[in-house]
């Protein structure tokens, strides 16, 4: 264990969240922008997607509530925000624009939510909780993009609403690895479970409720 691991440790941070049903999944603005290096991807980011794959279709196969979220601004920018004047680049995020679009590998189908957002937090401002929450979630397994920003502010938004964040190590991505590897100690340390794929299908199999209340 590391010395800043080991400072976490004797300061009480990162006590183990209890993995239990109902459970459901929250995927985070995988769109086409976010895995083009010349856009807005790089790093990770396209490992990350191609490994939620795998973990979206188990969730289907266990009729989770499924939830994705994706940047949509204003064809005329009338909500531009501080979000935009600190990224102008997301403005270029329109609802009919090809790199706002959820990558085809993922696409959204009858019944899962689609969640347009204007800030990092795919709860800030949408109907994300309260779907969630007539649906009975108790513990929201987290992938997406990036780690550091909308990934981040999600599960804190998460945390912060009486969920049970999951966030699955390698179902998430970055354009640089040092953020990303960052954050995920950090949410580790203060707010959601943290786990790979195998090891998160693994607990959710054996936590009794693995599937969803719909």
């Amino acid at each position: 264990m590391t010395d800043e691991a080991l400072t976490y440790r004797r300061q009480g941070f990162g006590n183990e969240l209890d993995i239990s049903g109902p459970f459901g999944l929250l995927i985070v603005d995988f769109v086409n922008g976010f895995l083009d290096p010349a856009v807005f991807g790089g790093g990770n980011i396209s490992a990350a997607m191609q490994r939620t794959i795998v973990l979206l279709d188990e969730a289907r196969r266990r009729s989770w509530p499924i939830a994705h979220s994706r940047i949509v601004f204003a064809d005329d920018d009338s909500d531009g925000n501080i979000f935009a004047m600190k990224v102008p680049g997301v403005l270029a995020l329109k609802e009919d624009t090809p790199n706002s679009a959820i990558v085809p590998q993922l696409t959204p189908r009858n019944g899962e939510l689609v969640v347009r957002k204007t800030a990092p937090s795919a709860f800030f401002a949408t109907s994300l909780a309260p779907w969630l929450t007539q649906r009975g979630v108790r513990t929201l397994v987290v992938a997406g993009c990036v780690t550091s920003g909308c990934v981040r502010a999600s599960v804190v938004d998460a945390m912060s609403l009486g969920f049970r964040p999951l966030v699955v190590r390698d179902c998430v991505g970055d354009r640089a690895i040092g953020p990303h590897e960052a954050n995920l100690f950090d949410m580790a340390q203060k707010c959601a479970s943290v786990m790979g794929l195998d090891e998160a299908l693994a607990r959710i199999a054996g936590s009794g409720i693995a599937t969803g209340s719909v």
